[in-house]
């Protein structure tokens, strides 16, 4: 059982990082890849939108275009397993921190940071995300389309 927890957190850890990571380099094939099929996210806790993958992936691809720079970084990460049994089920939800910065072409700063929540889903592809829910807690900078900064 030990093993297969760290294998789980492990591979969970892997599919927030590869979101991180898809959101900066607007790797939207890559971002729709990591979600379940009926995969959703919540951005109106950013001022932002709720929908599909799909509709959030153009969504934030049309928000963060006048962004030259982005990073999503995520910390203080916890995950947390179903029990089935006493032994990892197949939902898991990690909770993290965020800090977005974000450089516009004309070099404006802006910044934001907050929680994510991941709902994950252990299917025939692996871990998968079922929803992702943001809620932005601060922002500083400029004028921001709303939920950008709560890349993801």
């Amino acid at each position: 059982m030990e093993l297969a927890t760290l294998l789980d957190r492990l591979a969970i850890d892997e599919v927030i990082t590869s979101y991180a990571v898809a959101v900066e380099d607007a790797d939207w094939p890559g971002f729709l890849a990591l979600f379940a099929p009926e995969g959703r996210a919540d951005h109106t806790g950013a001022g932002g939108i709720e929908g599909t993958a799909d509709q959030v992936a153009g969504w934030l691809a049309d928000e963060l275009r006048p962004f030259a720079v982005r990073q999503l970084l995520l910390v203080n990460r916890r995950v947390r397993f179903q029990d089935a049994d006493g032994y990892p089920g197949n939902h898991a939800e990690l909770t993290a921190g965020y800090l977005s910065p974000l450089r516009r072409e004309s070099g404006e700063d802006v910044m934001s940071g907050g929680r994510i929540v991941f709902a994950l889903l252990r299917g025939d592809a692996g871990w998968r995300l079922s929803r992702v829910v943001v809620q932005e807690q601060w922002r500083r900078g400029g004028d921001v389309p709303g939920g950008v900064p709560a890349a993801g």
